[in-house]
């Protein structure tokens, strides 16, 4: 794409109510516009990485016989009566009347809807199980949305949700989740870390968090380098030098980002809400439920945290808006204007996401806006495009060198 034509708003100072790096350096870059406190425009170049994030989801989930559906963001009150929540979830509940004074929320979560879907559909075992997912908008009000992405008041996850006939099945819904979770993450380009919590407003019998390292992470994280054990602070109640109670390893503390979590809901929706079939002995029962929700938009953040540094972005390839920045130095020139059009046309004709600056900048400012959106490959054609040469650099190698243009297609 041109990047005349791409509407990527740089700025050369961050808001001054950014007050962790990646809300000041998605605010630099054209990713995000604050709309009001908690509440964000995806631009252009922010929207790309989203859809990147989403297509990876959807590509593991499936994977693993997930099926894809979309629920209203609108919920009646009747639905959250009848699991007990409407009274009980606190005022993060997003709550609204419509012209004839009947109750709804915007939903902060989906369980009532997806038991109502479920419970009127599925009625023999012989249905079961079931794996159901979708990605949305979800609201929840939030007392201090802060630190851009991370705690806002409208945001974008992905959450599902199986329903199974036993114990055993459940389990192993849960752990091709926890599998493809890490999967997910790690194409993402962010390492996780699971760690046990408690089950919070979403209820069930056991829970586990994903947990992104990093300074700004609002939770404190426990874990023992020795083994696999690792639990959320509040959970815990470890400090940092307190014995593993796993190993006879030595605790340590971290701050941790959640950008995902697991739960085991047991019956506590189907049983409420009356989602029974009938078993194997003809019998009813209750269907046996896991939640799993995986934030989109902390995701994006979380990835600005770990791979930027003080000139922008280093995306990761697999989530980047483009795979490759081609930079020319003075388009006036008919050398380099010849060369940077040839290697844009021959890398589009490839099948590769590349993005060309063709605008009337100085050469200055187009280096720093392409350090600030920080695209992986970056190709620049100066001076030596008479001798079909160019600058490509690896930004995440941190390599740079100088290649004849012909080059370019094999280095990426």
């Amino acid at each position: 794409m041109k990047q005349s034509l791409l509407f990527v708003p740089t700025l050369k100072e961050a808001p001054k109510d950014a007050d962790v790096k990646s809300h000041k350096l998605m605010s630099r870059a054209g990713i995000i516009k604050q709309v009001a406190a908690g509440i964000y425009t995806y631009l252009p170049l922010g929207y790309k990485v989203i859809k990147k994030i989403e297509e990876i989801i959807r590509q593991e989930l499936d994977k693993i016989g997930a099926s894809e559906l979309l629920m209203p963001a609108l919920q009646p009150k009747d639905l959250w009566d009848e699991s007990g929540r409407w009274d009980k979830y606190g005022p993060e509940l997003m709550r609204l009347t419509d012209r004839k004074d009947r109750d709804f929320c915007l939903g902060p979560t989906h369980e009532e809807v997806i038991t109502q879907v479920v419970r009127d559909y599925v009625s023999s075992y012989k249905k079961l199980p079931l794996a159901l997912y979708q990605i949305q908008t979800k609201f929840r009000d939030e007392m201090r949305p802060r630190f851009g992405l991370m705690r806002g008041r409208e945001f974008i996850m992905k959450d599902a949700y199986t329903f199974s006939e036993t114990e055993e099945d459940l389990e192993r819904w849960y752990k091709l989740f926890t599998k493809a979770y890490i999967d997910i993450f790690k194409r993402c380009g962010l390492e996780t870390k699971i760690v046990s919590s408690d089950v919070g407003q979403i209820g069930g019998d056991e829970a586990d968090e994903f947990m992104v390292m990093s300074e700004v992470g609002e939770d404190t994280i426990t874990y023992c380098e020795k083994c696999d054990y690792a639990a959320n602070q509040e959970h815990s109640l470890l400090n940092s030098g307190d014995k593993c109670p796993v190993c006879d390893g030595t605790i340590h503390t971290a701050k941790g980002i959640e950008v995902g979590n697991i739960f085991k809901l047991g019956t506590k929706y189907s049983e409420s809400m009356n989602g029974k079939f009938a078993g194997r002995d003809g019998k009813p029962q209750p269907m046996i439920m896991g939640c799993y929700g995986l934030g989109i938009s902390r995701t994006l953040m979380a990835s600005v945290e770990q791979h930027s540094n003080e000139s922008g972005i280093v995306w990761p390839k697999e989530i980047a808006p483009f795979k490759v920045h081609i930079v020319p130095i003075n388009l006036k020139d008919e050398d380099q204007y010849k060369l940077a059009y040839e290697i844009y046309e021959s890398l589009k004709s490839s099948g590769i996401e590349v993005l060309i600056d063709d605008r009337a900048e100085r050469a200055g400012s187009k280096f720093k806006d392409a350090d600030l959106i920080g695209i992986p490959f970056r190709v620049v054609v100066g001076k030596d495009a008479k001798d079909l040469k160019v600058e490509f650099t690896d930004r995440l190698k941190g390599e740079k060198e100088l290649v004849l243009a012909s080059e370019i297609l094999a280095l990426i």
